[in-house]
């Protein structure tokens, strides 16, 4: 088919060439005269169409959508071979035909006679011929085996016939020893039957023997674990003796070492005190001391104070005569001379100076003295007042010491015999906590042999996830989140069943990490109850 591989503008040229409106489509019909049934489609005529547009090309045979195909083999089964291409002469062939050469034209006769598909179908035939020949070769080859085969099989069928009558006998005779065999079976059976019963009965006496000596034990395993915890308590209890004795050995080793620091101590303080008294004394002496100058000073700062007053007196009475004496002057003429009375008077003034200045100096003599004797004075009352503070003080923080050296030996005491109860209660709680974990595994055993492997390891697994990944919204197994009565424990039991091992968590999410975490550790399979994926039922 030469417009089989068509390009879009090669099909718009064929379409349509020249001006106007462009044809988007066109089809060929081919109508076949099928009186002679070449064509089996059981019509009497046969329409063939081919339609192309720009981007279809598609057959139909008798207005009925077909594929190329399908025409092709209807045109060879009605004689249009692709062999021979000149049922349909296109145009321009037969000018060539006349002028081509005599060869030519003798291969054209040939091929639109046919010679080239009667060679080729010839070959084919003898092909056919001489391969059938190889197939009849090995048919009569294969007929020879048969008949071998035959023969061999006559003389199995002779030997079989005499093997059934040898079989036959043989069975009989089997028989007859089977039956020898089954009556010596019976009555060995009879025999292992009485023997048997004979064992059940000693079995089961000895099952009822087992079963009181489990029941025993069952009723002694109380006992024996008062008595492992008994046995514990008096092992800590024992241990606790010998910590307390060596405590005791190390008190009294500390006692008797402070007995040593308390009679150095004693000693010490007897010299002490020796010392104190010593100072109690030398204060003593001292105060004294001081009293006995304070009242000298309190005698010279009279006598000096009495000195001042009469040198006042005395001064008072000089001044009073010199006054007197002017006076005296004044009223009457004594002295020849002014100048003999000018002197006179300025060696009187010069005397009563010099005893004033004299009286004045001791007067500050004394006032200084005073002031010195009274500083000493307040300084000696101030020492023995803060001496005496320290006496009293001394002898209160003594005391005060020795009450609180008492209540500390009371404290301890009390909290070593606190502390000894604490330990013994202690050990008593650590051997009921063991006590109880083993009654826990023993549990925990009966609960895993009562479940599959993969959820009892799921199960252990749990809490050790739990902690890795650090969720909090694992609230653990369902058996664990409700408490039943014991009277309903059965029923639940069973109508739950497998459900109480389910995990209850809060979210799916949860139970993802979980689940995954799971798969990847190899631990176990476990079936997760998410809580916002749960919509239970109100109960009526």
């Amino acid at each position: 088919d030469a417009y089989t591989n068509l390009g879009r503008e090669e099909r718009q040229a064929l379409l349509h060439e020249g001006a106007g409106a462009a044809t988007m489509s066109a089809y060929v019909e081919v109508v076949f005269d099928n009186t002679d049934a070449r064509f089996p489609t059981g019509k009497d005529e046969t329409v063939i169409r081919r339609t192309i547009g720009l981007k279809k090309d598609d057959y139909s045979l008798d207005k009925k959508s077909a594929t190329k195909a399908d025409i092709s083999s209807l045109l060879e089964s009605a004689g249009f071979s692709r062999a021979n291409p000149y049922y349909i002469v296109p145009q321009g062939r037969v000018t060539s035909l006349t002028h081509a050469k005599d060869p030519e034209r003798l291969a054209l006769l040939k091929e639109v006679a046919g010679t080239h598909v009667y060679e080729s179908r010839r070959a084919s035939s003898l092909k056919l011929i001489e391969e059938t020949e190889r197939t009849r070769a090995k048919i009569t080859e294969d007929l020879a085996l048969i008949d071998e085969r035959l023969g061999e099989l006559d003389a199995e069928k002779t030997e079989l016939d005499k093997y059934r009558v040898l079989d036959r006998e043989r069975r009989c005779l089997e028989y007859a020893i089977y039956s020898l065999e089954q009556e010596d079976v019976v009555e060995q059976l009879d025999e292992i039957d009485i023997k048997r019963e004979q064992l059940v009965v000693a079995v089961n006496s000895r099952q009822e023997v087992c079963a009181d000596y489990e029941r025993q034990a069952a009723d002694l395993e109380p006992e024996v674990r008062a008595a492992k915890q008994a046995l514990e308590l008096l092992r800590n209890e024992r241990e606790q003796l010998a910590a307390e004795a060596e405590e005791h050995a190390r008190a009294r080793a500390q006692v008797e070492s402070a007995i040593q620091d308390l009679e150095q101590d004693r000693s010490l303080g007897r010299d002490s005190i020796t010392e104190l008294r010593r100072n109690v004394d030398s204060l003593s002496r001292d105060i004294r001391t001081r009293e006995g100058e304070l009242s000298r000073v309190e005698s010279q700062y009279a006598k000096a104070l009495q000195a001042e007053t009469a040198l006042r007196e005395q001064f008072e009475v000089i001044d009073q005569q010199r006054k007197s004496l002017v006076q005296k002057q004044a009223r009457s003429g004594r002295f020849a001379t002014k100048p003999q009375r000018d002197a006179w008077l300025n060696s009187e003034i010069a005397g009563i100076e010099a005893s004033g200045e004299q009286l004045r100096v001791q007067y500050e003599a004394a006032e200084a003295e005073h002031t010195e004797l009274q500083a000493r004075l307040a300084g000696i009352a101030k020492s023995i007042a803060e001496t005496k503070a320290q006496i009293e003080a001394s002898v209160q923080e003594s005391s005060s010491l020795q009450a609180r050296e008492a209540q500390l030996k009371e404290d301890k005491e009390l909290k070593v015999s606190r502390r000894k109860e604490l330990w013994r209660k202690e050990a008593r709680f650590e051997t009921e906590n063991s006590d109880l974990r083993e009654e826990l595994k023993r549990a925990e055993r009966t609960l895993g042999g009562t479940i599959d492997r993969a959820t009892s390891e799921g199960l252990q697994a749990l809490a050790t996830i739990r902690e890795q990944l650090g969720l909090t919204g694992i609230y653990g197994p369902l058996f664990e989140l409700f408490e039943v009565d014991e009277t309903y424990r059965t029923c639940v039991e069973t109508i739950a069943g497998a459900s109480l091992f389910h995990v209850v968590v809060d979210t799916d999410e949860t139970a993802t990490r979980v689940l995954g975490e799971l798969n990847r550790l190899k631990l176990g399979r476990l079936t997760f109850m998410p809580l916002n994926r749960l919509h239970p039922t109100p109960a009526t």
